[in-house]
């Protein structure tokens, strides 16, 4: 005999499943610095990417699973190669991006037995601070104008409290990315990331062209021990202790990626 469960119940249940999914994986911070919009996600992966360039201006972070997500990036990609080839490319941005993503994650939430377990940011750097632009997009379709920072994924509360207390407007890169590494410490006061585990990328507004750039390892090592006056950052330049998830490409788990 099949037994009934109310709408209300079944959004519930859904909702919570796709925090616990999020909830496990590792997490991304994205926050504004004097120069663009900076990417800092936690992830020993050099293959599986949570941090993607979409178009000239605009980027893509996620957390989740990565075959979900990617699926969504790859529609963002086409969606942006279609309307600048149609159109003009500047009529391409990523508050029409965002509002494409809230339509496909909303009707996927409420007409499938089972809701993408992600969260993602787009945005768009602009030609000053005021007019970046940063969407952040639930499972469930939501989206929220974001300013000066997101924390995504994992224990994302002691994250963005880290950031709320140690973000300062217009920052310098360097002090911006150790302030994003501090934050995804604090999920644990024993962890202690280094660069070779850490995906950073930049929308840099001074760049020609593509504003899109990854950072190296060895780039971000530099940029942390700058901040810290050449002292390192307590391990995140490379001498501490590693994060202690083993590498792997896990599509699953997939703050693997």
């Amino acid at each position: 005999m099949p037994f009934y469960v109310s709408p209300e119940q079944q959004m519930k249940d859904k909702a919570d499943y796709a925090r616990k999914g999020i909830a496990r994986g590792r997490s991304v911070v994205v926050l504004q610095y004097d120069d663009g919009i900076l990417f800092v996600a936690e992830n020993p992966s050099r293959a599986l990417h949570k941090i993607s360039e979409i178009y000239d201006r605009i980027a893509f972070a996620a957390v989740g699973k990565y075959n979900e997500f990617e699926n969504l990036r790859l529609g963002g990609v086409r969606y942006a190669d279609i309307n600048g080839y149609q159109y003009d490319r500047r009529d391409v941005t990523a508050r029409g991006l965002a509002n494409v993503y809230a339509q496909s994650l909303g009707t996927i939430f409420t007409e499938t037995a089972k809701p993408y377990e992600v969260e993602l940011v787009v945005a768009e750097v602009g030609d000053d601070a005021e007019t970046d632009q940063i969407y952040r997009l639930t499972f469930d379709g939501s989206v929220s104008d974001e300013h000066g920072y997101v924390a995504m994924g994992g224990q994302a509360e002691a994250v963005a409290q880290s950031l709320k207390d140690g973000y300062r407007e217009g920052s310098s890169l360097a002090a911006a990315l150790q302030t994003a590494v501090r934050a995804l410490e604090a999920q644990d006061a024993e962890r202690r990331l280094e660069a070779k585990s850490l995906e950073v990328a930049v929308l840099d507004r001074n760049r020609e062209h593509r504003l899109f750039k990854r950072l190296t390892a060895a780039r971000i090592g530099e940029l942390l021990s700058a901040a810290d006056g050449g002292a390192g950052s307590g391990g995140a330049s490379g001498g501490g202790k590693a994060a202690a998830e083993p590498e792997g490409t896990s599509t699953t788990d997939d703050d693997g990626a």
